[in-house]
């Protein structure tokens, strides 16, 4: 039963890591990548599609971004969609296909992405102490209804705690990582 539990929330734990790695993904970076805009909510047909849907996305240099559209008529669409976003970005359109030049960083510019980040990484942390709270609750109602002894419990308890301590430090590690590409000129 304590091992189900801690199965549990080894699978939400990495479901958090998960959102974190895809979150920290969005946030530009000086260099040019796929994962700035292929999530990004391009409104085709009236329903909100994601970009990676809609067109096909390339590097052709370190500070660019292509995308062509599979179809030509949502260029508008995906443009708007680009202006619309926290990206930045001024899209130039030459009627099949959109480049996105990215920018130097300035100084104050990368502080805040790094503000940012350090924001996500706390929901992520809140997020993991969240599972490890419901879990924990999780084993003392089965204490309480003597499913588990009360030495399981503690045994539980520390397993849990471990675990949460392991992903933490994953936490930490992806915000250093992200943290250096962003402050780095």
């Amino acid at each position: 039963m304590i091992k189900d539990i801690l199965k549990d929330a080894e699978t939400r734990m990495h479901g958090a890591i998960h959102s974190l790695s895809d979150s920290l993904a969005t946030i530009r970076t000086g260099r040019a990548s796929p994962a700035l805009v292929e999530k990004l909510p391009v409104e085709y047909y009236g329903s909100p599609t994601p970009l990676m849907q809609l067109a096909s996305i390339s590097i052709p240099e370190p500070r660019s971004i292509m995308i062509k559209p599979f179809d030509p008529s949502t260029i508008k669409e995906i443009e708007r969609a680009i202006r619309v976003s926290d990206l930045g970005l001024n899209p130039n359109n030459d009627g099949k296909a959109i480049h996105l030049n990215l920018p130097p960083l300035t100084e104050e510019r990368r502080r805040d992405l790094v503000k940012h980040m350090h924001a996500r990484l706390e929901e992520s942390r809140v997020a993991i102490r969240n599972i490890r709270r419901d879990l924990h609750n999780d084993l003392r109602d089965f204490e309480k209804e003597k499913l588990i002894t009360e030495d399981e419990m503690r045994r539980g308890e520390e397993d849990l705690q471990k675990l949460t301590d392991r992903f933490i430090e994953d936490v930490n590690a992806h915000g250093q990582t992200k943290e250096k590409e962003i402050m780095e000129v």
